[in-house]
């Protein structure tokens, strides 16, 4: 009897409290997917990512074609992938449908082969959004989410965060509307502006005050680039932006919104 007790603690130890889930709500009813029934699909593919984001080398997964668990998605469609630890990445259907070669995969750690953690942030598991040839329809490094937890469509965020909003009054060609398209697809994954965001990762980059308000230009930039070049700090979770994720044009783009932002704070 004994022997039989401590087969079975050590069994309980073995395995998983919780398999893991992605949940999937595209306004149709919530799906929920789990690593076991993922890694059985008839289209998973082992791939091979030369450059990935995370985690800075040539890495090969598991995974799915992550249209083919998106049924349904139109062009027009808004899509927001929530990470465990509060990243929010806005991805436009319409990139992940694009015809210009960038292929997005969702990556499914096997526990029985689980991935190398990632350099000062733990794990990235149990699901990864990964691309193959990125560069071709210009995917942002914020449009890698890890840790996936959830995946859902919803409306745009001109309709969602109108406090995001720069001043209507803006001519279309304005560097500060081109700074807004930037902002949503590296800044709002991590940080809300005017207390509108769902990201829970980083500060409010206007309340109470706008970074353009307290920082130098030079060092804004330096601390956009690198963050540790500013504020030696280990445990930091932001990564810098180097020219490959965030231009010299884009970064001016930013910067200008968050100055002109500065001029529209709104209480949350």
């Amino acid at each position: 009897m004994k022997l039989l007790t401590v087969g079975l603690l050590a069994c309980c130890l073995l395995r998983p409290a919780t398999a893991a889930e992605l949940k999937v709500d595209l306004g149709h009813g919530q799906i929920t997917w789990q690593t076991a029934a993922l890694l059985k699909r008839d289209d998973v593919r082992t791939i091979e990512v030369p450059d990935d984001v995370a985690f800075h080398r040539a890495m090969h997964y598991q995974a799915v074609p992550l249209t083919a668990l998106l049924h349904g998605i139109q062009a027009s469609d808004h899509l927001q992938f929530v990470a465990s630890d509060g990243f929010a990445a806005e991805i436009p259907a319409a990139l992940l449908l694009n015809r210009k070669g960038s292929v997005a995969w969702l990556a499914i750690e096997d526990p029985a082969q689980p991935w190398p953690a990632l350099p000062g942030h733990g794990s990235a598991a149990p699901f990864y959004v990964v691309w193959t040839q990125p560069q071709a329809a210009g995917v942002s490094s914020e449009q890698w989410p890890y840790q996936l937890a959830s995946i859902r469509k919803l409306a745009a965020m001109s309709a969602r965060f109108p406090a995001l909003q720069p001043d209507p009054a803006l001519p279309a060609n304005s560097p500060v509307r081109q700074g807004f398209s930037v902002f949503q697809r590296t800044c709002l994954a991590c940080h809300t502006l005017n207390g509108e965001g769902d990201a829970q990762v980083g500060p409010d980059l206007n309340i109470p005050h706008n970074p353009t308000e307290y920082l130098r230009a030079d060092l804004l930039r330096a601390f956009i680039r690198n963050p540790q070049s500013l504020r030696r700090w280990p445990q930091a979770k932001m990564h810098g932006f180097d020219r490959n994720a965030l231009t010299d044009a884009d970064l001016d783009a930013v910067l200008a919104y968050l100055r002109h932002m500065a001029g529209r704070k709104a209480t949350p």
